[in-house]
């Protein structure tokens, strides 16, 4: 009896790991595509809004710089923030979170409040550019991202800043 006993248990426990073709194939290109591209996946309805253009994932060249204790955003920063709100109004399944970031100088929680200050900012701005609200989200990383950590003015301009990164990356 417990000779047939554990084939069987295998030949069942097998049976039940069977999966279908056509899903398999298709994880495997989404996860070949994933490998080769940035993509972005509407959760809901799970469709694909397409590869990104590199710029809008390279985290050097696509985040929004602000000056000293300040969440104004800079003249220098428009061209990029019109460019991701284009993006964002040609693919409405596309979401970007907007990271909002500090230097160290001042307390943990005024950081916070400062790095969210900045995201929101840019959220706003992409709104009044045309992309939807729902497909922006702001949060603060306060100091806790830094991109340099000299104590240094150079380095704490590089750190004073709101980054995009968009869902599925």
């Amino acid at each position: 009896m417990k000779k047939l006993l554990l084939p069987s248990l295998l030949v069942f426990v097998l049976a039940a790991c069977e999966s279908d073709p056509a899903t398999d194939t298709a994880a495997v290109q989404e996860d070949n595509t994933a490998q080769n591209s940035v993509r972005t996946v509407d959760v809901g309805n799970r469709q694909n809004a397409g590869v990104l253009p590199p710029w809008a994932v390279d985290p050097l060249k696509n985040s929004v710089y602000f000056d000293y204790d300040s969440y104004a955003i800079r003249g220098d920063a428009r061209p990029l923030i019109t460019a991701h709100a284009k993006l964002l109004a040609d693919r409405p399944a596309t979401k970007v979170t907007v990271q909002g970031s500090a230097d160290e100088r001042g307390s943990r929680e005024y950081n916070l409040a400062l790095g969210q200050k900045r995201a929101e900012a840019v959220r706003q701005a992409l709104r009044l550019q045309g992309a939807k609200d729902v497909q922006i989200e702001a949060v603060s990383l306060g100091e806790e991202a830094p991109r340099c950590t000299s104590s240094t003015e150079s380095c704490y301009a590089q750190n004073r800043r709101g980054d995009f990164v968009y869902l599925g990356r």
